[in-house]
């Protein structure tokens, strides 16, 4: 892991820094888009040849009901079952999201009615880079079924035999879900945006993805709605004095097991703690090996309002509190992903309840995480009676008017004689 330490007067921007450029990848993905629309489906059989290195020959691009139940029998029973955990909490903490109905009486004597309503058919991508990912399944799954999508579909690159990672199609069969592709990167972002003769154009695109995959959910925004664009893992760590080393080490390189890009900083007030943390961080990963070589920031400063106040600017995606201290100055954080008072941002990504689809790249100063609400639309319902007419037909005339609509002052007029 490469550490680089920082003085007191260390900024957010010059810890990101520290974090690798994103690629070039907007004229690939320009082209991959545009084949794909042109194309459909034999765009993405081509381009699963190119970019996967598989063939997937006359086989459906639609993987079988039968492939996906096959998958959830095969599972081991330690896996199942913890598959099935995460399922039950994060199905919890997404219901209770669900927004109620209400009815608004104005002065004037109209009626708003705000109704909540799911979309019509949504599309999940889930990664297949460094590892399979079910947990990436059961947090899109869950919240989409949740928030009432009548068709949820799931797309995700296969294998060298032709078919995706089993542990995934066993995932999506343990959440409910029947319709799995056997297509990934950019070409399914793709295929789920536009449409192709095997894959039905959806409203909504969620999931995690590369450089390529979140590029291609840039350029089709509003064609589709989107739950954000996301960048590499980020974990901002704020240590109190005292905190033991080992846990704030392994929850570091775990989120660097995800790549050599992302954004990880230790923030502490103990300097002592931070050389150790320093030195297991140096010492753990060649026992390690699924840990890449990221880059870490270590920033001692003398007061835990200021720490704070440095994670807040940096808005990541994960952020823990660790020690009696920073957990008192909870109230203070108001940008980030998600919070982790006092334990490990490891059981976010998996098991907690809460979603570990979050915004990144400092996007947590306005963007939430994946929730009910991504796959929900808010529509209002406007009844307006002879009297309520009568009373708002003269000064939404006279607007009207003022911007130059006269006929829009008439038909609001002519409901008012």
């Amino acid at each position: 892991m490469r550490i680089t330490r920082f003085s007191q007067d260390a900024g957010a921007a010059a810890i990101r820094g520290l974090a690798p450029p994103p690629r070039a990848v907007e004229e690939d993905v320009r082209a991959i888009l545009a084949a794909v629309r042109a194309d459909g489906d034999d765009a993405l059989r081509a381009e699963t040849r190119r970019l996967d290195g598989v063939d997937l020959g006359a086989r459906a691009l639609r993987v079988s009901a039968a492939e996906l139940e096959s998958a959830a029998e095969l599972l081991d029973a330690d896996v199942r079952a913890a598959i099935e955990t995460a399922l039950a909490n994060v199905q919890t903490v997404a219901r209770g999201q669900i927004g109620e109905d209400r009815t608004i009486e104005l002065a004037g004597g109209q009626r708003i009615e705000l109704r909540e309503l799911a979309v019509a058919r949504a599309g999940a991508y889930i990664p297949s880079g460094r590892a399979p990912y079910p947990s990436s399944v059961v947090m899109c799954a869950a919240t989409a079924l949740a928030a009432g999508v009548a068709r949820l579909a799931v797309c995700v690159a296969p294998g060298p035999d032709g078919s995706p990672d089993p542990i995934v199609l066993a995932a999506c069969w343990l959440c409910g879900v029947d319709e799995v592709y056997r297509v990934g990167g950019a070409q399914a972002i793709a295929a789920l945006a536009y449409g192709t003769d095997s894959i039905p154009a959806v409203d909504v695109i969620v999931g995690p993805g590369n450089a390529w995959v979140q590029e291609a959910k840039r350029q089709v925004a509003g064609i589709v709605g989107l739950d954000g664009i996301a960048g590499p893992s980020e974990l901002v760590v704020v240590a109190g004095d005292g905190v033991d080393a080992e846990p704030i080490a392994l929850d570091l390189l775990a989120q660097a097991e995800h790549g050599e890009d992302g954004l990880l900083a230790l923030i502490t007030t103990d300097a002592a703690l931070a050389d150790r943390v320093a030195a297991l961080c140096a010492e753990l990963p060649p026992e390690r090996p699924s840990v890449c070589d990221a880059a870490l920031a270590i920033v001692v400063l003398q007061e835990l309002e200021a720490a704070v106040a440095l994670a807040d600017e940096l808005a990541p995606e994960h952020l823990e509190l660790l020690g009696e201290g920073p957990m008192a100055l909870l109230d203070r954080v108001r940008r980030a992903g998600a919070v982790f008072a006092g334990t490990a941002t490891a059981f976010g990504d998996y098991v907690a309840g809460s979603n570990h689809v979050l915004p990144t790249g400092g996007a947590g100063r306005f963007q939430s995480a994946l929730s009910v609400q991504t796959f929900r639309r808010r529509m209002a319902c406007v009844t307006i009676d002879d009297q309520a007419a009568r009373t708002l037909a003269g000064p939404g005339g006279v607007l009207a008017r003022a911007e130059g609509f006269p006929v829009h002052a008439e038909s609001m007029e002519v409901r008012a004689r």
